[in-house]
Order: structure tokens, then sequence, then C-alpha cells
């Protein structure tokens, strides 16, 4: 693994960055500040279109919130970067993302941690994530605000093969994000994991470069991956999570009602966000059905088993807080 190259790279990015001066400069040139948000998502996203609902509102005394969608201002995987330069004030950023820099974060890459949204929540909150939080606003200048539930990931295939086990998965070329985690994940599963941009997902479906994708049903209807696949597994491999991710430079100007209003909108766009995904996840099974997809749950236990086993023996486990799995499962 080469997690210390990436590492030395961006911190040394945010070291030498000017971030003080261009957000302190964008700060005094306008009435407000502007809090520039940059995404993979689309626009109707749930969690883009919570942001809009509730975070814009929470920060529109002092603040501009400006979102741009569909990777149109940095590259996906590039955001944290963008703001440990000073060149972005806030994004949606993942686990896998961070697992890059901070090795420890890939202990919430692993499948089938989390139990539902609920458990998701504490856990970001428990006390034994201050550490990790404030390594990575220290060492990186990105302050996690708030934990979004992106929902239960699930194999959304073009081939009609039935899967009912990981080894029917093999030969499957299954896209997942280009980072060392993600790919691991594709593994774990017992596919063939296939790096590609988000937004070049479709059309890799639609041409059959790759066999499949990834996410929960939210995103694949609002993606429209059901109109180019024909079946939906509901491995439920991954309870899937976002962190809203904030310059920690700007955080650090704010005063402290400032600061208080960001985080309160950052905790209700992501609750607000959570609750909209679990009704969608109730509703979608239906809806993928009527479009004409197959959608069936296969073994889960044989998909639990064989995902934990390849995480225990791979190198991930060695970069996890000691005892931190035992801390995630004593929450209730």
């Amino acid at each position: 693994m080469k997690y210390s190259i990436t590492r030395r790279a961006l911190l040394a990015t945010a070291a030498f960055s000017v971030a003080g001066s261009m957000l302190a400069g964008a700060a005094m040139a306008q009435d407000k500040i502007v809090i520039r948000m940059s995404t993979p998502a689309t626009a109707t996203d749930q969690r883009s279109v919570a942001l809009e609902e509730a975070f814009g509102p929470a920060v529109s005394e002092f603040a501009e919130y400006q979102p741009n969608y569909n990777a149109t201002m940095f590259k996906q995987g590039t955001e944290l970067e963008a703001i440990a330069r000073g060149n972005l004030e806030m994004s949606i950023t993942s686990a896998q993302e961070l697992a890059t820099i901070f090795p420890e974060f890939s202990i919430f890459t692993a499948g089938y941690l989390h139990r539902d949204a609920e458990h998701q929540v504490k856990v970001f909150n428990a006390d034994f994530m201050e550490p990790m939080k404030k390594k990575v606003e220290e060492e990186l200048g990105v302050k996690l605000l708030s934990v979004v539930y992106l929902g239960r990931r699930h194999v959304n295939l073009k081939p009609e093969k039935k899967i009912s086990t990981p080894a029917d998965l093999a030969g499957i070329q299954l896209r997942m994000p280009g980072t060392e985690a993600w790919l691991f994940l594709g593994s774990a599963l017992g596919a063939d994991p296939v790096p590609l941009a988000f937004t070049e997902v479709y059309t890799a479906l639609q041409t059959g470069a790759i066999d499949g994708q990834d996410n929960p049903l939210p995103t694949v209807k609002d993606s429209k991956f059901y109109e180019v696949t024909s079946q939906i597994v509901l491995t439920s491999h991954l309870v899937d999570l976002n962190y809203i991710a904030f310059s920690k430079e700007l955080w650090d100007s704010l005063t402290p009602e400032q600061q208080e209003a960001v985080q309160k909108g950052a905790d209700a766009a992501a609750d607000l966000g959570r609750q909209r995904q679990l009704e969608l996840e109730e509703e979608l099974v239906a809806f993928m059905r009527e479009q004409g997809l197959e959608v069936y749950e296969p073994d889960i236990e044989a998909f639990r088993t064989h995902v934990q086993k390849a995480y225990l023996e791979s190198e991930f486990a060695k970069d996890w807080p000691e005892g931190m799995i035992d801390k995630i499962n004593a929450i209730e």
C-alpha cells in the first residue's frame, strides 16, 4: 500500500498553501463569506437537495452557499486537496478518500461494519472518534462537520446472471471509485473491481465496458442506472457514508455564533438527507421492479462471512485503531 507517498504530498500541499490569504481576501471582497461546495453528485441527489434546503439557509445571514455539482469544479477525489490548498471551502468526502491520507479511516470502508443509519451517527459522535477528527483538522486543515447517510449499497448488474454467493461474482467487471479502499471492497465481494469516475458510469454500463456498479438505490434511480442494467442484488454490503468536509482555516476565522450556525446547518442537512434516503429505500425496490429489473436478496451470510474474512486478513486491519471494532460493536 502507498499511503505514505500520497499523504506526504497532500500534507506538504497543506503546509505551504495560501489558504489563509485567499479565504480572507474572498471574505473582504464581498459582503458575505463565499462557501463553495464541490461534489460529483447531481443537483437532484438527496445530499445536494438537503444541503441547499438546510445548510444554505442556516448560514445565509453571513455567508453565500455556492454548490457546484457533477464534479464541474473539481474532479472527484481531488476535493480534499483543494481544501488543503485553500482553493475550496467545502465538499462531501468519503471514508475511502480519507483513507488514502489517513489509513485508520479504512475501518469505515469495511463491509458490514455499521448496522444501520442510526448506528452510523452514534459512531461518528462517539468520544473515540475525536482523535481521528482532530488529526484530520491538524494535519490536513479539514474539519469533518457531520456524517451523511448515503444508504445501503447493493450490487447493480447489466448481465442477467443469478448471484447467490461471492463466487458468482467471479469475472464480473464491477465499477468502483478509484481508491485502494474502494477497489479492495470490490475484490472482497468476489468481483473484479474497475476504477472509474462516477460521471462515466452510465455510459460504461450502456456500452458494456463494465458489467455493473454498486450504489444505494436512490443513487441508482437519480443517475438512471436502471435504464442500462437488468438486476439489483440486495447485498447491503456497506451502510455507506459521506462526511461534510469544511475548511478548518475558514472555520477558525468565523465567530462562535457563525461556527454554531455552520455546525447546526450541516447537522440539519445530514439529518434531512438521512430521513429522505431511508424513506426512498423503502419505496425504490418496487420502483426498480416496475422498470423491469429483477431485484432479490442473495445469501447475505455467505457474503458477510466472505467480506469480513477478507478484511481481517488484509493490510487494512493493521491500520485500524486498537479496540475500535469492539467499541463500534458495543454502541447500541
